[in-house]
């Protein structure tokens, strides 16, 4: 079986009953973007030494029953979505190297689970695109057929999902940028409200 094609409440499983270690689950993810994300180029950045840094605090937790929801599982987050330490560049020159002092809310409570960031995800720069091909590092390809796009602005994170580079992903939605890509790349997404 190809655990990067499993469900994550099936990778919990595998996770708590030691079938696979966090960090073991990672780099089996690691081996997919290596060898299919040159094609695909759903990630900006590619967070492999924060990953197995956070998997092993996360196997911590595993090992001593604390285990929460998504205590080790590895998510791909949008480029536009600020991560503590991590360049996050809205896919523009502008912010190549910006790097926030700071995580937003919905990191915050994904490193309060125990999460693993696997990377950052392509996107139309500032998200004011639906094709995912105004990023200023790399035009996405849909995984399904790479002579088209996978949609956008979160054309990365659908991507990532749809060629098994990550079992889940975030993007941002203010017009059907979640939505979009995921119909374009055969994935689910969700629009959440607020709160």
């Amino acid at each position: 079986m190809d655990i990067t094609r499993a469900k994550i409440r099936d990778l919990r499983k595998a996770l708590d009953s030691k079938e696979i270690s966090a960090a073991e689950l990672c780099g089996e993810y690691f081996k997919k973007i290596e060898a299919g994300d040159g094609k695909v180029q759903s990630y900006i950045t590619v967070t492999r030494d924060k990953a197995m840094e956070m998997a092993a605090n996360a196997q911590k937790r595993i090992d001593a029953g604390e285990s929460a929801p998504l205590t080790g599982i590895p998510l791909a987050i949008k480029d536009n979505i600020c991560t503590d330490g991590i360049k996050t560049t809205c896919a523009s020159r502008m912010l190549e190297n910006f790097i926030p002092p700071y995580n937003a809310t919905v990191i915050e409570k994904l490193n309060a689970e125990g999460y693993v960031l696997l990377g950052k995800t392509s996107m139309d720069e500032f998200a004011m695109g639906g094709s995912t091909q105004t990023s200023a590092f790399a035009k996405t390809k849909n995984p399904y057929d790479l002579e088209r796009v996978p949609g956008g602005s979160s054309g990365g994170s659908a991507a990532a999902v749809s060629a098994s580079f990550a079992p889940a992903a975030l993007g941002s939605d203010t017009g059907g940028s979640i939505r979009q890509p995921a119909s374009f790349c055969g994935v689910t997404g969700i629009k959440p409200t607020y709160g």
